[in-house]
């Protein structure tokens, strides 16, 4: 890849291969292209597809993410062996540009007890996977692998080799995540200071993040001359995972300046998409805290936050949710929440100030947060149209439920009794399974149609005593409601969820009547 920009930093992807290691199961080649697509999209320089002597399913989706991608270089990962070597030229023959990526372990409890050779051995075998490489492309990584643990003048001794023998790119890997950002800036640092031509290739670091250092040490390695980090998207990777690319791209873009101009191709409004594509395609959930992308990374529920927020929103926001890809922050209403929100959100609604008694409003909000948690738009907006004590009233009731849960040849099956208001109704239906069956009796019994978009099962409390917490969020003619249930039996949780959100959607309905009522007049 020839990026001549000195202060332009190359974004190696390494989720199709690192972070896939880190996964139950394997990718198919249909779901690696899947994310390979998006990373093109996304603005990644180089994309590490898979290790293709591993296996024929890597092989492929090797061949094929190469055969599809735009802008993106493809690249496979060989040890310094020739089998390997040729099988990385196998996946990618016929391309007008690839990347081989060799590697072998230079630290002295690799080398002594991993590989069982003196280091003289592993640097000819380097020099050796490096020329064989160069044969086939003039685009070849070689990496030094647990550099973190290399002696200085034996991880020296190996560049300077590498770099000589044709490795257009050099990466010095903390795999298992040991050194500390001084430390590990020191040693990129050495390497220029004592490596002659070291000016030849790239320099790569490939983080893991073991002790929490990945994005510190790579930032680090870039001050010191570093100019290509390999990431994965979301931080996945073995272990405790590899550099997050997400935190490194809007790191390098938001303090720029002290990073000394640095930039990257990294197209920051897609960044949110990726991530949950590769959430969903690897069935890893982003943690709610995970920076940059996780739902609570742009959450405010403290009440001075939001204040500030409101008035500013630099006061509590570094980066802006729209400048990842998402929509908006997210304010939570609850206990901590204080008169401006609440009077913030009501305007957003389109309420007045002088239509409501704002201290009123605000008093019964706090009681009701505190029963609830966290309360939503329409909580709020049912506080100005019902009286204190009809807020608790509700319209749908469960009385009673059973299920057949199916199997082999049997279909699940749902029988569920409704209070709904004075009366009481009961419905049967089926369903795909037993939630899909009780979702569609309620959804009968309510009236009520609404689209299921997240559905989430927690457990509250340990061992057999533990209940189930369902939290289900539905889009009803436009809006978002959420619905909460907790029951020992997940069924009954489910149903408890959706008749919740069901009440919320029903006393909406009310006040939507009366708002065209009181227009009309």
């Amino acid at each position: 890849m020839a990026i001549n920009d000195d202060k332009r930093v190359i974004i190696f992807d390494t989720t199709l291969r690192d972070g896939e290691q880190a996964l139950q199961s394997s990718l198919s080649p249909k779901q690696k292209l899947q994310i390979a697509m998006i990373l093109d999209q996304l603005g990644v320089d180089v994309i590490e597809a898979g290790f293709p002597i591993s296996s024929p399913g890597d092989m492929e989706a090797v061949r094929l993410i190469g055969q599809n991608l735009k802008n993106a270089t493809v690249c496979g990962l060989s040890r310094a062996v020739d089998k390997d070597i040729d099988a990385c030229y196998e996946a990618m023959k016929g391309l007008d540009h690839y990347r081989i990526h060799t590697f072998i372990a230079t630290s002295d409890i690799h080398v002594q007890d991993k590989l069982k050779k003196s280091f003289d051995d592993v640097v000819e075998m380097a020099v050796r996977a490096v020329t064989r490489a160069r044969k086939y492309t003039d685009d070849v990584e070689f990496s030094c692998e647990d550099a973190g643990r290399t002696p200085i003048d034996h991880l020296c001794r190996t560049v300077e080799a590498a770099i000589k023998a044709g490795a257009t790119t050099v990466n010095i890997p903390d795999t298992v995540g040991y050194t500390l950002p001084y430390e590990f800036g020191n040693i990129i640092k050495n390497l220029f200071d004592r490596v002659p031509n070291i000016d030849k290739a790239v320099i790569s670091v490939h983080c893991h993040n073991d002790l929490g250092m990945a994005t510190a040490n790579s930032l680090t390695a870039l001050q010191n001359g570093a100019r290509q980090i390999e990431v994965a998207v979301n931080g996945l990777g073995e272990r405790a995972g590899n550099c997050s690319l997400e935190e490194v791209a809007m790191t390098i873009k938001t303090r720029s300046e002290y990073m000394g101009g640095l930039y990257t191709g990294i197209v920051s409004t897609n960044i949110a998409r990726a991530s949950q594509v590769v959430a969903g395609v690897c069935n890893e959930p982003v943690p709610p805290h995970k920076a940059i992308v996780g739902s609570n990374a742009f959450a405010h529920s403290s009440g001075i936050h939001q204040d500030g927020v409101l008035k500013n929103r630099s006061t509590y926001e570094i980066i802006t949710p729209e400048s990842v890809g998402f929509k908006e922050n997210n304010l939570h209403m609850t206990a901590r929440s204080g008169r401006h929100m609440i009077k913030s959100c009501l305007a957003n609604l389109g309420y007045d100030e002088s239509t409501y008694d704002l201290d009123d409003v605000y008093a019964r909000f706090l009681k009701l947060a505190d029963r609830k948690g966290q309360v939503f738009d329409y909580d709020l907006e049912a506080l100005l149209f019902f009286s204190p004590d009809k807020e608790e009233e509700t319209q749908f009731e469960l009385e009673s439920l059973n299920v057949i849960s199916g199997g082999k040849n049997v279909i699940p099956t749902a029988s569920v009794r409704l209070k709904i208001g004075k009366r009481t109704r009961t419905e049967s239906g089926t369903g795909n399974g037993p939630v899909d069956a009780v979702f569609n009796c309620i959804t009968r019994l309510t009236g009520i149609r609404c689209e299921l978009t997240n559905y989430v099962i927690a457990a509250k409390g340990s061992g057999m005593n533990a209940q189930g917490q369902v939290d289900v969020d539905v889009m009803y003619q436009g809006r978002q409601y959420h619905g909460k249930g907790l029951s020992t039996d997940v069924i009954e949780s489910s149903a408890l969820a959706l008749i919740h959100a069901c009440n919320s959607i029903y006393r909406a309905r009310i006040i939507a009547d009366e708002k065209l009522e009181n227009k009309e007049k």
